[in-house]
């Protein structure tokens, strides 16, 4: 394997060691989305109960199902759906459903959106069950999870309730948030919906309850969480300029608590951090030896844009980078074969890794080039010493 500073990147970024976020959930998860870099990890695979922010997996789920539509096995928006008495004993956050109802799935995603209605999931979860059951649904939950990476997850209700075996770390949970923002821009807007009302029926629930919507951070998602087992919690997102930000926190004191903590974290991660530009798809970046082909080299070059998130304050160490590949490549080579990687290293971040691949295709060469490559070989051999030629 052949490593090699990539000295143009090294002089780019300067930065100071970055001051870690103090914070006083139990567990708690950041991520700068437009980067991919992990900014803070307090426990962040530890399964905990997640209360309602678990909600977010039904919700994905039912927008898959609209996606996929009512001819499908799906949802239609404006379908309407039944109330069963399971839908209507649940306590606590609720649309007030009662059996007499029949609700459009629209109406339901803003129930569980803004209002956390645990009724409203509950009749989702029975439309989509295999089984006809919150139950039932409640293993699909888990099977779909791990299909998405969420390895730390497991479902025993659509809602979150208070229930043995319900659990998921913060890390899933932003997994999670990340997959509803790219896989559904279309419904992503309504997590910034500040009131919901549902048939005037419930004025006392009517108003999400996401501290931070309406403070001019750029928050604009997604679903808090509470209950005495989980405390409190938040899974949020905030959008300023080209930046997103993704951060859950489990297992504060209470509500007074969480809202400071998210504001907190917020302006920590978009004050402390800033994005870098370092080059487009297409940059070369070095070169690497070719055998037997009809050049000697080829270029490695950025297979996408590359930006990188490092921290703001300036005069410290420099980031530094490496291209590392196993050379020298056997022709043939085609343009765009990742050939190897250039290694990013930041202070008090995570270590980068971004795929370089072919600049150019290498044919293999004739006759000549393999007789004169196994004469160089010989050459090398016999002008070798003893030990070194075996």
């Amino acid at each position: 394997m052949i490593r090699h500073l990539a000295a143009s990147f090294a002089l780019l970024l300067l930065a100071l060691p970055v001051q870690a976020f103090e914070t006083r959930a139990t567990a708690a998860f950041v991520i700068d989305q437009t980067t991919g870099t992990v900014l803070l990890n307090k426990n962040a695979d530890e399964p905990l109960p997640p209360a309602s922010m678990s909600k977010l997996m039904t919700l994905y789920m039912a927008f898959e199902a609209v996606e996929r539509g009512k001819q499908n096995g799906g949802l239609d928006l404006v379908e309407e759906l039944p109330v069963s008495q399971h839908a209507m004993s649940y306590g606590g956050s609720t649309m007030f459903l009662d059996t007499t109802d029949r609700v459009k799935v629209e109406d339901l995603l803003r129930g569980i959106i803004v209002l956390s209605g645990n009724d409203a999931c509950a009749v989702i979860a029975e439309a989509l069950s295999p089984d006809g059951t919150e139950y039932g649904f409640a293993r699909l939950m888990t099977q779909r999870a791990q299909q998405m990476g969420m390895t730390n997850s497991t479902f025993a209700n659509s809602n979150g309730w208070p229930q043995a075996g319900h659990l998921m770390s913060v890390r899933d949970l932003g997994l999670l948030a990340n997959r509803i923002i790219t896989d559904f821009p279309q419904f992503y807007p309504l997590f910034a919906e500040r009131e919901f009302m549902f048939d005037g029926r419930a004025p006392q629930n009517k108003t999400n309850r996401n501290p931070l919507l309406g403070l001019g951070i750029g928050a604009d998602g997604l679903k808090t969480g509470h209950t005495t087992e989980a405390g409190y919690g938040l899974v949020g997102s905030a959008k300023q300029g080209d930046r997103r930000v993704i951060f859950v926190l489990s297992g504060l004191d209470s509500a007074a608590t969480r809202a400071q903590e998210s504001e907190a974290i917020v302006n920590w991660a978009f004050r402390q951090f800033t994005q870098r530009s370092l080059g487009d798809a297409g940059a070369r970046i070095a070169e690497a030896p070719v055998s037997l082909g009809t050049a000697q080299t080829v270029g490695l070059e950025l297979k996408e844009d590359l930006s990188v998130l490092a921290p703001v304050a300036a005069g410290g160490q420099a980031v530094q980078a490496e291209v590392i590949y196993k050379g020298p490549f056997q022709a043939p080579v085609t343009k765009g074969d990742q050939l190897g990687e250039l290694v990013l290293t930041r202070e008090g971040l995570p270590e980068m890794r971004v795929p370089l691949v072919a600049s150019n295709s290498v044919a293999p060469g004739g006759f000549m080039v393999k007789v004169t490559a196994a004469a160089m070989h010989l050459l090398q051999r016999l002008n070798a010493g003893p030990q070194e030629a075996s």
